[in-house]
């Protein structure tokens, strides 16, 4: 705000206004002349006062509203500042500043809809000043309609590409777009081959090969599906050890379709765990000419869990004497996929594969030629039918083209309210875009520790711990002290199974803050999950200080420390305080274990039930699609008891 307001505050002190001034009785012009000198003092209370004094003198002028709102505004003065606006807006709607500020200000107090037009109003009135997309694509986020918010943003970095903080809200409302489309997915077909694609992959982004590859297995057969649905198998049997089950699911992944170029890279893959890199090259080498763009989104996936040795002698291999036989270019982009996997954008230059001239969009899709697919559809007339955009959606994405892939999904949701594949390139896209806006944020001040932080919050949200841990990391590099890396951190590691790790972390922080709610029921967790549950008590205790909306997980956590500690009706008390926390059926499977050792059979049955319902109603929200090992005793503790 303050850089908004320094570049917009000398618009209307002069000019006409001054010029008016000058005609008018010495008293008005003295009040002009005295609220600027405030102002370059930094007095703005004075500024405001003075300009106060005009407007009782002339209550017809919106400019003198308009100066009067900035120095409220600057001065903290919010209300009044609101007020002179309002003022100024209604005698001349069709001035800047104040439709910009009254604009900016409802956003703050929770009025996107009155926001809205006002900010749409400043943006026209001076189409050359980014502040006004920035502030109208943040209104648009506070009234969740991140489609409208993400095409406003990119208009303010268009104006000025420099504005770190439009390129943080872009890089939120595209998650925000992701979490929604992925919300609806699930409501409207959770069964869907796309909402099991997509669950499948965050699977595997968990580590959690195992269940992703049953999942994947059960989506083979459905139709529509996302492509290379044998491929994302084949890779999830490597991550298993199950190598001659991925041989076997890459090879009939090429024969079914031949456009998927994942097969090539799994078999590549498979070729260096054998220690054949010569083969492997042989198979990037056929992949390349296809479609550059999707080999750079994708090649990272040689490497994913391969032994570190074999990595190193391959990536060795490929600068020395292997070298020779890859050209430059495929060898340059085999290293950038190594170095940067989650930097997968249509690069300048990039589209230079080879393509075969005069065939249909279709037809280079089935040759995996995804750029030209695109540029195919792209050329006029644009793309009209909900076919067309939904193959444009798959090929734009698969070339790296992802902007032209996330339009492509909205055109089709707008034809198509109910297309789930418009849904899942939607989610496709905006996750690769979001991640490179909070890259560019991060480029624009890469040694802030608020940065990493901010990024590292991000990245736990999306269950991607490792690289949440590392941006906790680069912030405690350069803020060895920072409260909120250390609390991120910790959580990071807790989150990530290193309960050890997050002991230690959080022990040095309650060092300095022992009284700390968020630090206390971190150690607490960290000791319950090494069953240490005497030791936890003390902590979850203090903890109790945190924020309202945490006190049920915290007093579930406490009734797990009670359970286990044999002080049964406290424990139950204690659950059922926490009853509203529990999003699996843990607390209730609980309950009725406890119940049970009272030989109260009633309330444990009940407890047994509400289990059952909170895992349906999690299933009708698309969560779990395979079985939770965590959840399995209790499954078949429900199914003894409805036994008859």
């Amino acid at each position: 705000m303050a850089r908004i307001f320094k570049s917009l505050a000398g618009v209307l002190l002069g000019g006409s206004i001054i010029g008016f001034a000058q005609q008018q009785p010495a008293t008005l012009e003295s009040l002009f002349s005295a609220a600027q000198q405030a102002q370059a003092a930094g007095d703005y209370v004075t500024a405001a006062n003075d300009y106060q004094q005009a407007a009782k003198m002339r209550p017809d002028m919106p400019e003198i509203w308009a100066n009067l709102g900035l120095m409220q505004q600057e001065a903290g003065n919010i209300p009044a500042a609101i007020e002179a606006f309002q003022k100024a807006n209604r005698l001349n709607p069709s001035l800047y500043v104040p439709s910009l500020f009254l604009g900016i200000d409802y956003a703050h107090t929770g009025k996107p809809a009155e926001a809205i037009p006002l900010l749409s109003n400043a943006e026209r009135s001076n189409p050359a000043d980014p502040q006004a997309p920035l502030a109208l694509g943040r209104a648009y986020i506070s009234a969740r309609n991140y489609s409208a918010a993400i095409p406003k943003l990119n208009r303010a970095l268009t104006l000025n590409p420099k504005l770190g903080t439009a390129w943080f809200d872009l890089g939120i409302a595209q998650l925000d777009q992701v979490e929604s489309d992925a919300r609806t997915i699930s409501e409207e077909n959770k069964q869907s081959p796309f909402a099991g694609a997509l669950y499948a992959e965050s699977l595997m982004k968990q580590a959690r090969y195992g269940e992703a590859a049953s999942l994947y297995k059960t989506l083979l057969d459905s139709q529509p599906q996302p492509p290379c649905i044998r491929s994302a198998l084949g890779f999830a049997l490597i991550r298993e050890h199950d190598e001659d089950g991925a041989a076997s699911v890459f090879a009939d992944e090429r024969t079914r379709h031949p456009e998927c170029g994942l097969a090539l890279l799994g078999q590549a893959r498979i070729a260096l765990d054998r220690g054949d890199s010569q083969q492997a090259v042989n198979l990037i080498k056929e992949l390349w000419p296809r479609d550059h763009g999707f080999f750079a989104c994708n090649a990272a996936a040689i490497l994913q869990g391969l032994p570190p040795d074999k990595e190193s002698a391959f990536v060795t291999n490929l600068t020395g004497e292997a070298s020779g036989t890859l050209p430059a270019d495929l060898r340059r982009a085999l290293l950038a996929a190594f170095n940067s996997p989650d930097e997968c954008s249509m690069q300048p230059g990039i589209d230079k594969s080879s393509s075969t001239p005069h065939r249909s969009a279709e037809e280079y899709y089935a040759a995996g030629e995804f750029a030209a697919c695109t540029r195919t559809l792209q050329s006029s007339p644009a793309p009209s039918t909900a076919a067309q955009l939904r193959l444009l959606a798959a090929c734009a994405f698969l070339a790296g083209n992802n902007e032209s892939a996330a339009r492509a999904a909205s055109a089709l949701r707008a034809l198509d309210p109910h297309s789930l594949a418009a849904l899942y390139w939607s989610i496709q896209a905006n996750e690769r875009l979001a991640f490179q806006s909070l890259a560019r944020f991060q480029q624009l001040d890469p040694d802030s520790p608020r940065s990493h932080v901010l990024l590292g919050d991000i990245y736990q949200q999306l269950e991607r711990y490792d690289d949440a841990q590392a941006e906790y990391q680069k912030a405690l590099s350069l803020a060895p002290s920072d409260p909120a890396a250390m609390l991120g951190l910790a959580s990071a590691y807790l989150s990530n199974y290193n309960p050890k790790g997050a002991m230690t972390l959080a022990q040095n922080a309650l060092s300095r803050t022992p009284d700390d709610p968020e630090l206390n029921l971190i150690m607490g967790q960290a000791l319950l999950n090494q069953r240490e549950y005497a030791e936890a008590e003390p902590y979850l205790q203090k903890s109790l200080n945190a924020k309202p909306q945490m006190l049920p997980r915290i007093h579930a956590l406490i009734g797990k420390a009670y359970a286990e500690t044999g002080r049964t009706k406290e424990a139950i008390a204690e659950l059922e305080l926490g009853a509203s926390s529990d999003e699996d059926g843990h607390v209730q499977y609980l309950l009725a274990r406890l119940y049970r050792q009272l030989g109260d059979t009633k309330d444990a049955q009940i407890a047994l039930q509400r289990m059952e319902t909170i895992k349906k109603q999690r299933e009708a929200r698309g969560v779990k699609r395979v079985e939770d090992p965590d959840l399995a005793p209790l499954e078949r503790s429900s199914a003894q008891a409805s036994a008859p």
